[in-house]
């Protein structure tokens, strides 16, 4: 069986599809078809929507990458029949009637608390004087004052959107998890791995090691994309 040369990522909350650019450079050098999802992150039920737009148009098996909240819209997107395995980067893996909520409810004593500020007419943001060290502290000082001042409202709907099916149950599935992380607790990334009986690779990094350490990324995507074989 041939490697699944499709990869799709989806991002997160906060951000957009461009902080994939140092993965898809990576993966596009080892002739992967890379597609990235502009997910609105308005509601779940849209960004599985313009997740399932991409699939649809692909002509074989894809691997389905999500970072953060793009971890929700990949276990339930995933379900679609060409995702041929699922990845997940410092992101939430939730389980048949979670949400964003319900996974962040009950933080582990001495957790870092994300800096979100109170909702504005539906949206969160994080505020910006904060937002390097929770989101991007590895990331250089002038990219992550970009991300700070270019971040894209979420909307309240998307972290109460209920996973109907997690992908995870029927796919095979691989998980990054970024041991610095100050927006989701490693131990948290370890746990929801677990459960979904993930293979897992650990790496030094912030939650936004997409951007800080795409070859490390890329590496765990690549393993993916190899590794369907021996799953099916």
């Amino acid at each position: 069986m041939a490697t699944i040369k499709n990869i799709v990522l989806v991002h997160g909350g906060f951000v957009d599809g461009s902080g994939w650019q140092g993965v898809y450079d990576h993966l596009t050098a080892d002739d992967y078809r890379v597609t990235i999802v502009q997910n609105p992150t308005l509601s779940l039920a849209d960004d599985v929507v313009a997740t399932h737009r991409i699939l649809d148009s692909l002509d074989g098996p894809a691997v389905l990458v999500g970072h953060s909240y793009g971890g929700v819209v990949i276990t339930e997107a995933g379900n679609h029949p060409n995702v041929g395995a699922l990845v997940y980067i410092a992101a939430f893996a939730p389980d048949s009637g979670e949400s964003v909520n319900a996974l962040i409810a009950d933080p582990p004593p001495g957790a870092p608390v994300p800096p979100i500020l109170p909702p504005q007419d539906g949206f969160l943001f994080l505020d910006r004087e904060k937002f390097a060290a929770s989101f991007a502290a590895d990331v250089p000082e002038k990219l992550a004052a970009f991300m700070a001042d270019s971040q894209v409202p979420w909307g309240v709907d998307a972290l109460e959107g209920q996973v109907s099916e997690a992908a995870w149950k029927h796919k095979p599935s691989w998980y990054l998890v970024a041991t610095d992380d100050r927006m989701i607790p490693p131990p948290a990334q370890r746990a929801m791995s677990e459960r979904a009986k993930a293979t897992v690779t650990e790496t030094p990094g912030s939650h936004s090691v997409y951007v800080s350490r795409p070859a490390v990324v890329a590496a765990v995507i690549a393993q993916a994309s190899h590794g369907t074989d021996e799953e099916s």
